[in-house]
């Protein structure tokens, strides 16, 4: 994009799309009243949006779309991006809160809407539900099911520590909305749960499962490499206290004898991506298991142990139109060039992508267990 071509006609291109429940492409005079973009995307977290558009005097916004309720709240987002010609869904969300700003000088009036991704949907009814003989994966399934006329398809991995359900022993409620107790399920089986919107507009996958730490990785970050070099600068940290080792006691109901769990292999969950994994400082005892079945108490422990293990994080800005490429949250990626202890794969954490005429940055942060890479090579 040049300095003075408004988001959308440029070489990175942005499309808008908006609706009550079926969202299409809006009107040109939206797309050229576009003035910024900012969408936030973390694992583990709903992904969360802003943008802001030029009310200019008299124009179809201000007089007719505003008005008319194109902008309440509830209304459906879509934002797509094309860098190269390869097109990217980077939201699919609605519409939470509008805000207009009114200025005496010309061109600095703006409307603002912000907004969540479409699991804001799951979070606006408290209700109270049932599941007898259901283990957690098929609960999720039943409950993501409810979603699918807003184009949401489910992908949920089966709890790796199996929890047969029995009616006649426990049966499991829902209080609270769907998304609380959805997130609760997967914190307990050390899981993620995030809406991935794409790969079309209107279609989105709900993902119920481990953090995904296998498979391609994303074309390197390169810094310091001077022509090379795509991120100006990246920050990393260690934090020696960020990896906990839980402690687990579940009572025998015969002998009353409540022995320690045994520590729980993390791997399947998150396989490392550091050569030198951190060691656990911190121990840290879970309340409440000693009356639970041994396979719920063995999954929370689990969870406690692979989501406390990411001890290595980074940070940093890249420029999509030097990097050539979209980073994509909830993914692996390469890093090169910040010497041995930190080059190689991490897992993107989270990105937060700034649109604005001439100019499409994301701030990141990645994160892995350990230091020193286990390859010598990325992708490049």
């Amino acid at each position: 994009m040049g300095d003075d071509a408004p988001v959308g006609r440029g070489p990175i291109h942005v499309s808008l799309y908006m609706g009550p429940k079926l969202a299409r492409l809006v009107p040109q005079e939206v797309v050229d009243a576009l003035l910024s973009a900012q969408i936030t995307s973390t694992a583990g977290e709903r992904s969360g949006f802003q943008l802001a558009f030029d009310l200019t005097k008299k124009g179809a916004i201000v007089e007719r779309l505003l008005p008319e309720g194109f902008f309440d709240p509830k209304t459906r987002v879509i934002v797509t991006v094309a860098v190269r010609g390869t097109p990217t869904v980077l939201l699919d969300g609605v519409i939470v809160r509008q805000e207009v700003g009114s200025s005496n000088h010309p061109g600095q009036s703006t409307l603002t809407v912000t907004g969540e991704d479409l699991t804001l949907l799951m979070d606006l009814e408290e209700r109270t539900d049932r599941y007898p003989n259901l283990a957690p994966s098929q609960r999720v399934e039943r409950i993501l099911g409810k979603y699918a006329d807003y184009g949401i398809d489910a992908r949920i991995i089966r709890e790796q520590i199996p929890q047969p359900p029995r009616e006649q022993v426990r049966v499991d409620y829902q209080t609270g909305t769907d998304l609380q107790y959805v997130n609760e399920l997967a914190r307990a089986n050390g899981y993620t749960f995030y809406l991935d919107p794409g790969p079309v507009p209107g279609r989105s996958t709900a993902f119920w499962g481990p953090e995904q730490r296998l498979g391609q990785r994303q074309h390197a970050l390169n810094v310091n490499m001077d022509a090379n070099s795509t991120v100006d600068q990246l920050t990393f940290a260690y934090d020696g206290t960020a990896r906990e080792e839980p402690q687990a006691r579940v009572q025998d109901p015969v002998t009353r004898q409540a022995p320690l769990l045994s520590q729980p292999d993390i791997s399947p969950l998150r396989p490392p991506l550091g050569l030198r994994g951190s060691p656990a400082l911190k121990r840290k005892t879970l309340s409440g298991t000693a009356k639970m079945d041994e396979g719920l108490a063995k999954a929370e422990a689990l969870g406690r142990a692979a989501t406390s293990a990411d001890a290595v994080s980074g940070s940093g800005s890249l420029d999509v139109t030097r990097h050539g490429y979209v980073l994509r949250p909830r993914e692996l990626v390469g890093v090169r060039g910040s010497g041995i202890t930190y080059d190689g794969d991490y897992y993107v954490k989270s990105v937060t992508h700034n649109l604005r005429p001439g100019s499409y940055l994301q701030n990141f942060t990645l994160s892995r267990e350990g230091l020193i890479a286990r390859s010598g090579t990325v992708r490049p």
